[in-house]
């Protein structure tokens, strides 16, 4: 059993942990619209303060934070204690990418909805390759009877391009690159699906068309389970939040589930590692406020510019 140590707690709804350099970690606070910092000791300071709907964050070769912001969530106070995002607000303002400065907290807009002609509703993850651009998923919005058609793009950190590659996507959430950048992998939410993209080029994808259009899906649990955010590990593992199961499925690369690692958190949201050899995991249990540290069996992937 992997045992695992809460490093904070009391926070709202975060998600996209990046482990850094000095052993702290970068998260957000989805529903405080704010970025923060989580040292070792468990002690928190405000990085920046985006507002709206701060999500997946990444580290660019610039060595700012970009942030995948979805505009932001109504949110349900279950009677059980349980932070649960909810719908679109009413004071819903547009999906977009910003670039962070970590020393100075300054917030710009890199792509905003309508820029390149993309229409952005609600961007959820993102990550880099080693050509200085990054792959990003909108997960879309979900309003009282209709719920947004979105896709997968991919953008240059310098905002010079944004193109939506991958259209259309069953509310894309959790994306991901293999090891060796061939392969890119996205988690769809509510058709609780991991689809794999096999990459030609930097924002390019075979576009060889199955029954439902290009990509492969690689992998499916039954039961009632709503994938989320993903990391990949250093061996080629996919590393899948499962909402509802209360844990992250690990997936191979050839569609197998190699294991279940449980917590105890239904709205498990997302998983890094850090360390000096990798195996420092970090998961956000989002519906608790928590952020949790174990060891984890295998190395996660070291990123790009991280």
């Amino acid at each position: 059993m992997i045992e695992f140590t809460t490093v904070a707690s009391g926070l709202r709804f975060p998600e996209g942990p990046v482990a850094m350099a000095d052993a702290s970690v970068i998260l957000v606070e989805i529903a405080a619209g704010r970025i923060i910092r989580v040292r070792p000791n468990g002690a928190t300071e405000t990085v920046a303060e985006p507002g709206s709907g701060p999500n997946g964050l990444a580290i660019g070769p610039d060595g700012k934070l970009y942030c995948c912001n979805n505009g932001g969530f109504d949110y349900l106070n279950h009677p059980s204690g349980l932070l649960i995002p909810h719908g679109q607000p009413v004071d819903y303002s547009g999906g977009r990418i910003e670039r962070i400065d970590v020393a100075t907290g300054a917030v710009e807009t890199l792509y905003g909805d309508g820029d390149f002609s993309c229409v952005l509703r609600g961007p959820n993850d993102l990550v880099f390759d080693g050509q200085g651009g990054f792959w990003f998923t909108d997960h879309g919005k979900t309003r009282e009877r209709e719920r947004d058609i979105t896709g997968i793009f991919y953008a240059r950190a310098d905002g010079s391009s944004l193109r939506e590659v991958i259209f259309p996507s069953e509310n894309p959430n959790g994306v991901g690159l293999s090891p060796d950048g061939r392969r890119l992998y996205a988690a769809e939410t509510y058709t609780c699906r991991l689809m794999a993209f096999d990459v030609t080029a930097p924002g390019e994808i075979d576009r060889t068309a199955g029954l439902g259009g290009p990509g492969i899906p690689l992998y499916r649990p039954g039961g009632y389970k709503f994938f989320d955010s993903l990391g990949v590990e250093e061996c080629g593992n996919i590393c899948v939040a499962t909402i509802g199961e209360c844990g992250i499925s690990v997936v191979s690369p050839e569609g197998e589930l190699v294991e279940f690692v449980p917590t105890d958190d239904p709205f498990t949201t997302n998983i890094c590692w850090g360390g000096e050899d990798m195996r420092d995991a970090y998961i956000t249990l989002s519906g608790t406020g928590r952020l949790v540290k174990c060891r984890w069996p295998r190395p996660g992937l070291r990123l790009a510019h991280a």
